[in-house]
């Protein structure tokens, strides 16, 4: 290890313990300064090149250099994500074994193809929230969210939509059917085995929307070839500036993917803490955050344990809502 990756493991376990000190004057929970001293392996529980993997793999090359500790990405994808993350479950819970994942915890539990949700982890910490965008072929006659439901009312369900069972595209159109007051039985949603497919099928007009973001769509958007219909966040992202919010054009939404890292159930909180202190060094860079931010349409939001905890416990109730819509059978 070197003297300056040596200092810098004394400052984040300086720092974990102060985050870790109990209130009243009782003696605070010493954090393990040996901790990590091996390598840690993060489970990406999707296949290569991917949004989560190209994301989760920069995170990982960023907590390396801070804690001085090898940090090995590993796809374990297949599924629907529930391989990587059973692999992760049912892991040891000393800190070495991490899961990067999103709301597919929750969701692959709520549709019915997995047996636990995020509840059977640990949760580290929330990382970033990538901006979804709903999408069309350049030469479709919609050129705006708002121009959705009129389109839907003319062509009832003759109109398409793209997505993938199950997953978070999937909720993000009935989050938007909601929102801009359309009626699922009005259209047709058209089930894709992932993103790239359902891209192709987009540019060949067998579907007529799509949600992408920035990681799945982005060269597309600059090539002109898909047009950006919204940017369903509270503010544009500047490699779109022209693209209206949702908000902008009426449709009272915001939809990301929240990735973040999760550990075995029963993985020591000090352990965690340590993890989450590197975190916050690294992330609390500006030249990170405006590199994920115009390349991937994603704002870096940490959010530690606790935190987590209460954001994934309101996000689940959310999905559940939106999942009274599917027919499962």
């Amino acid at each position: 290890m070197t003297k300056q990756g040596s200092a810098m493991r004394r400052a984040v376990a300086v720092c974990a313990c102060m985050i870790l000190a109990v209130p009243g004057g009782a003696v605070p929970v010493q954090a393990e300064e040996d901790y990590p001293d091996r390598a840690i392996r993060l489970v990406i529980p999707f296949g290569p090149g991917g949004a989560t993997d190209v994301l989760f793999r920069r995170v990982a090359d960023w907590l390396e250099t801070s804690l001085d500790t090898p940090i090995d990405p590993v796809n374990v994808s297949g599924d629907a994500a529930i391989r990587g993350a059973s692999d992760v479950k049912e892991a040891t819970p000393d800190g070495y074994t991490l899961l990067g994942s999103h709301q597919t915890l929750s969701l692959s539990y709520l549709y019915g193809k997995a047996d636990f949700s995020y509840e059977a982890f640990a949760p580290v910490a929330l990382l970033m929230r990538t901006i979804n965008i709903p999408a069309t072929r350049a030469d479709h006659p919609v050129d705006a969210a708002d121009g959705i439901a009129p389109y839907v009312a003319k062509h009832g369900d003759n109109v398409r939509f793209g997505m993938i069972e199950g997953s978070t595209d999937h909720f993000f159109w009935l989050h938007f059917f909601e929102e801009a007051g359309i009626d699922q039985d009005q259209v047709a949603l058209v089930g894709y085995p992932d993103t790239a497919s359902q891209i192709a099928a987009l540019m060949t007009g067998e579907i007529d929307f799509s949600m992408l973001n920035l990681p799945s769509g982005g060269e597309l958007f600059a090539s002109g070839t898909l047009t950006p219909l919204g940017v369903a966040d509270t503010q544009r992202l500047p490699t779109l500036p022209s693209v209206p919010t949702l908000q902008e054009q009426g449709i009272d939404m915001v939809n990301t993917t929240d990735r973040g890292l999760f550990a075995p159930l029963g993985t020591p909180i000090e352990r965690r803490d340590v993890l989450v202190s590197a975190l916050l060094q690294v992330l609390d860079d500006d030249m990170h955050r405006q590199r994920l931010e115009r390349e991937f349409g994603t704002r870096i939001h940490v959010q530690s344990s606790g935190d987590y905890s209460r954001v994934l416990d309101e996000q689940f109730r959310r999905l559940e809502e939106l999942a009274k819509a599917i027919d499962f059978d």
